[in-house]
Formats: structure tokens, C-alpha cells, sequence
């Protein structure tokens, strides 16, 4: 695995993340992307996820759904999604539902952890 390209179901810019706030303030419930609120709090950055993401020797990229369609034009995958990029090919490292299912920050770092370390051996 050369790289986990974590892909969040929203769109990059600033118009959509102050559509993102909103949504995160006024309806949190509904919000569509769990990925988004496992590693972000309303305004910042989680700071277990932000320590986690300083201290991993694993190579880690993150892109909105605009970006990621943008560089992978070919690929389609139902986001949120993290993807292991191995040289040229592209796998689900933890799916949707698998995101969706996941209650906190700390479960997703485990799982994270847990599944590169199966994949590596």
C-alpha cells in the first residue's frame, strides 16, 4: 500500500464549507458525511484525529469529492471513502458503510491501524 486517500462527501471551497458549518450546526443528524465528522469539529480540526495524523508513519492524502473526481476522472466510488492507492490501482481500504458504522474518532483510528497493519504482514 503506497497511500490511503481519504475522500469526504463534500465539495472543496469556501461557499461549501460554510455550507458544511451551517448543516454541522443546525442539522448534525442529517449530515452527510461521517468521515467529515469523525476528524473535523464544527470549526477545527479534532485534535485526536490531529495528533493520530501527525504521528503516522502511513502516507495519507485527503481531497473533496471535486478534487479527487478531478484527478481520478475515471473512478467512481459512493463517498465517503478511503481508498489504499497501490502504484497505479485504487482499492476500498474502508467503505461507506463501513465509515457510516463507525461512532468515534478513536474507533476509526483503531480500524485504520488494524487494517494496515493486516495489510502490510
Amino acid at each position: 500500500m503506497d497511500t490511503l486517500i481519504f475522500v469526504y462527501n463534500a465539495n472543496s471551497g469556501i461557499k461549501n464549507l460554510a455550507l458544511d458549518i451551517a448543516h454541522k450546526l443546525f442539522s448534525p443528524k442529517t449530515y452527510a458525511c461521517n468521515l467529515c465528522a469523525l476528524t473535523f469539529n464544527t470549526f477545527s480540526e479534532n485534535t485526536i484525529w490531529k495528533d493520530f495524523r501527525n504521528r503516522t508513519t502511513l502516507d495519507i492524502a485527503f481531497l473533496h469529492i471535486d478534487e479527487f473526481e478531478t484527478k481520478y476522472p475515471n473512478q467512481t466510488f459512493n463517498y465517503p471513502v478511503i481508498l489504499s492507492r497501490n502504484k497505479n490501482s485504487l482499492n476500498v481500504f474502508l467503505s461507506k458503510d463501513e465509515i457510516n458504522a463507525l461512532s468515534s474518532v478513536e474507533e476509526l483510528i483503531l480500524t485504520i491501524e488494524s487494517k494496515s497493519c493486516n495489510m502490510l504482514r
